[in-house]
């Protein structure tokens, strides 16, 4: 056994250090690449990249659109084609290229010279959170959604509740008029079942 252990006498290989060093990449001192990571940090905070919906531009909510379209305040915008290149000969404003396109926001407030376009009641509404309620992930348009765990609590009406005038026993048993009921005819008796068709 002591073949397998180390003589006393012998000198032990010096300790490595485990000391770690903060990666700097060429070009920056310790000070500026603290300073640029603050700066990337606060823009990324910026493009709030957890939210649903499109992040490229401001959009308004469609029921504002439908209300300013019918107004004859908007209109349908279709892509402009080359549009860089008209911009940069001076053929069309930057304000006419649509704000998806441009990565913009829908009233102009992203173009200085442009004329910015008048906010309906429905628009602030859905500025000021509204926009959660239309971004759901509901299959229903908005709401709590499926629920596929049947955790939640069941809603829906009472077997005395009324609806359309009738409770819910009753519009179990509804059977829809046929044609010739709808025409004022009598109700015909279902003739009675017979055994094999014979008796």
């Amino acid at each position: 056994a002591s073949a397998f252990q180390q003589p006393i006498s012998a000198a032990r290989p010096p300790r490595l250090s485990t000391e770690l060093y903060e990666y700097i990449p060429s070009g920056f001192t310790k000070a500026s690449w603290a300073k640029f990571k603050e700066s990337e940090a606060k823009k990324k905070a910026a493009k709030n990249l957890g939210r649903m919906g499109p992040k490229g531009f401001k959009s308004r909510s469609f029921q504002s659109f439908q209300e300013a379209l019918e107004r004859g305040e908007a209109s349908h915008m279709m892509p402009v084609e080359n549009a860089e290149k008209r911009l940069k000969a001076g053929e069309i404003k930057l304000e006419d290229i649509p704000y998806m396109q441009r990565g913009g926001s829908w009233d102009n407030s992203d173009v200085k010279s442009a004329k910015k376009v008048r906010w309906l009641k429905s628009d602030e509404d859905y500025a000021k959170g509204g926009f959660k309620r239309e971004q759901s992930v509901s299959i229903f348009g908005f709401g709590a959604g499926l629920d596929w765990t049947g955790q939640r609590s069941k809603t829906g009406p009472s077997s005395t509740e009324s609806r359309q005038g009738m409770t819910v026993e009753q519009a179990k048993k509804y059977q829809a008029p046929t044609v010739s009921q709808l025409k004022g005819g009598e109700i015909a008796e279902k003739p009675k079942k017979k055994v094999f068709g014979l008796f």
